[in-house]
């Protein structure tokens, strides 16, 4: 008889526990903000490069973004291992604003061509 009230006592303690509550209201997404947007990229190769990332992409992201916001870009190329067994990095990083996205992406379409050319020269 113990056994059974238990089993009964314990079904209606889960029963009572799991209903749920519902909850009303509303959710809007009107007050999303990006801001700060910091990118870094970390490649091995011009082939990474050329598959990672397009500077549309880049250009997609900062038109997310507030007026008047940082930005910065970063491209961290891996190199050969050292005799200590590290490996050698060379990186580009860029900053700017939203306030000049032009001066920006030209300044990424430039980091971009010469970290292909660091691979390329290195072969």
């Amino acid at each position: 008889m113990k056994n059974v009230f238990k089993i009964l006592m314990l079904f209606l303690v889960t029963v009572s526990f799991g209903q749920t509550n519902r909850v009303t209201g509303e959710v809007t997404t009107d007050d999303v903000r990006v801001s700060n947007i910091d990118v870094s990229v970390t490649v091995d190769s011009a082939e990474d490069i050329e598959s990672t990332f397009v500077v549309k992409d880049i250009k997609e992201i900062i038109g997310l973004s507030e007026r008047n916001e940082p930005l910065s870009f970063e491209i961290i190329c891996n190199g050969d291992e050292m005799s200590n067994g590290e490996s050698t990095t060379l990186s580009y990083k860029v900053k700017g604003n939203t306030n000049d996205t032009k001066g920006f992406l030209k300044s990424v379409k430039t980091i971009r061509k010469a970290a292909i050319k660091y691979y390329k020269n290195k072969q």
